[in-house]
């Protein structure tokens, strides 16, 4: 998972997106292996010499009005040992930069907010959503697995992952085994996966709902800060079948769970303390000789425990040699967050080596239980977020990969996506003025991959 410094939006997507192509990919391999096709990104010339399939990528992904920006690189290499031994092994770089929403709303004034480390402070322009330019991250990742057959039509697959950020360390370790049934057209699978997180943040842990406080010099620790550092603990739980429904037509049904426990909040995310009955901002004085927020504000609270339940089917069909692709994913979680996502590719190979995937994307979100848009002042609930990713939201999706398979076997390709997120703050969060104003603007952002694919 991808936490950095102001915890972004993008850091979110990206992360989602990277495991979501992880499995498509592997999915897409197994279910064209059963049409009798090529899965996109894999050469369609086989080198019965070579012992390591390789795919490699650079991505871009940069959202509009001067917003997070994300460079990455990653390489996925898989080792044949033979008898269907594979070892695999994935590395990925990610550069983070740009300015992140903070949660706080929009003023007719300027506004200026203490930085997370407490010790600086930043000013937003009138008029505008409050932004924290100073979000910048790397985030280094690496992970392992093997799968081998240990038993006459079972799979066993078990895997390791690491990732580091300046404030945030993840390590994982996943198992699972699959059962082939009925002349292999049926399989069935499970899967069990547990992270372990820690969250270091710049200035250390807010305090749940303290109030922003002025910028102190560097032998001080902000008041309002408690430890350095805390941890969660993620496990995920995975049931599916996979089936051949004919010749030309593959159905894939997954069940998961997942329970999250410990630190939630986002640490670098805070609410507008608002009049309760004009929604205008509780204005602030700095101290004498200090510089501070101009405003009242206070720091998020999460609860500390998350379960969600997901439904995944997946569909792909061959219309002699196009390959099309459909899938719908529900979750649910105990944050009332109520999500759909529908989504479709279709392969269209033309000559002969070539082809173009269309791709398209829907996804959909009620509000946590949680959520304000702002605080009315003299309220303090136990729990309360303004970050857009808990909001009534919803995202579109659409793109076009090309790829062309070279004279010595190998693939290139390059994929070009335009997302859009549109986010809303039902009247029943606003207060007084803020209801009839655009409170939440919506925000686009472009998404250009290269990847190469090739065999050693």
């Amino acid at each position: 998972m991808a936490v950095a410094a102001s915890a972004a939006v993008a850091a979110g997507v990206t992360e989602v997106a990277e495991k979501d192509l992880r499995i498509g990919a592997a999915l897409a391999a197994a279910t064209c292996s059963l049409l009798g096709t090529a899965a996109p990104g894999v050469s369609i010339a086989a080198d019965a010499e070579a012992k390591w399939d390789i795919d490699s990528a650079f991505l871009y992904y940069g959202e509009s009005d001067g917003r997070v920006k994300d460079l990455s690189l990653s390489a996925h290499a898989t080792r044949d040992f033979g008898d269907e031994r594979k070892l695999g092994l994935d590395l990925s770089i990610d550069s983070l930069t740009g300015a992140s929403p903070s949660g706080a709303i929009a003023t007719g004034g300027a506004q200026t907010f203490t930085s997370p480390s407490g010790r600086d402070t930043y000013t937003t322009p009138a008029g505008e959503i409050p932004l924290d330019t100073s979000f910048l991250d790397t985030r280094f990742a690496l992970n392992g697995s093997w799968s081998q057959p240990f038993a006459r039509l079972y799979t066993m697959n078990a895997g390791l992952g690491f990732s580091s950020e300046y404030d945030y360390q993840h390590i994982g370790a996943d198992f699972g085994v699959t059962r082939d049934f009925n002349l292999r057209n049926t399989t069935l699978s499970a899967a069990l996966a547990y992270a372990q997180d820690t969250i270091k943040p710049v200035g250390g842990l807010p305090l749940p709902l303290a109030q922003m406080t002025d910028a102190v010099g560097e032998d001080q620790g902000p008041g309002n800060r408690g430890s350095g550092d805390d941890s969660k603990n993620v496990l995920d739980v995975l049931l599916g079948i996979s089936q051949v429904l004919g010749r030309n037509t593959v159905m894939r049904v997954n069940l998961s769970y997942s329970d999250s426990s410990g630190y939630l909040t986002d640490p670098y995310k805070f609410l507008s303390v608002v009049d309760p009955v004009t929604g205008d901002l509780i204005g602030r004085t700095p101290a004498p000789g200090a510089s501070g927020p101009t405003g009242v504000y206070r720091f998020e609270s999460r609860p500390d425990s998350r379960r969600k339940e997901a439904l995944y089917a997946e569909l792909r069909h061959d219309f002699s040699g196009k390959v099309l692709q459909l899938g719908y994913r529900y979750s649910t979680d105990d944050w009332e967050v109520d999500s759909h996502t529908l989504e479709s590719r279709l392969r269209l190979p033309f000559g002969s080596s070539s082809y173009l995937e269309p791709h398209v994307r829907y996804y959909q979100q009620t509000a946590a239980s949680f959520y304000r848009y702002s605080l009315a002042d003299g309220t303090l609930p136990e729990f309360a977020s303004a970050d857009a990713r808990l909001s009534d939201m919803s995202a579109f999706t659409v793109g076009l990969k090309y790829g062309h398979e070279t004279a010595g076997g190998n693939e290139w390709n390059a994929r070009l996506e335009f997302y859009r997120q549109t986010a809303e703050a039902p009247n029943e969060v606003l207060i007084g003025n803020q209801i009839g104003n655009t409170q939440m603007p919506d925000f686009d952002a472009v998404i250009l991959q290269f990847g190469y694919h090739f065999k050693l």
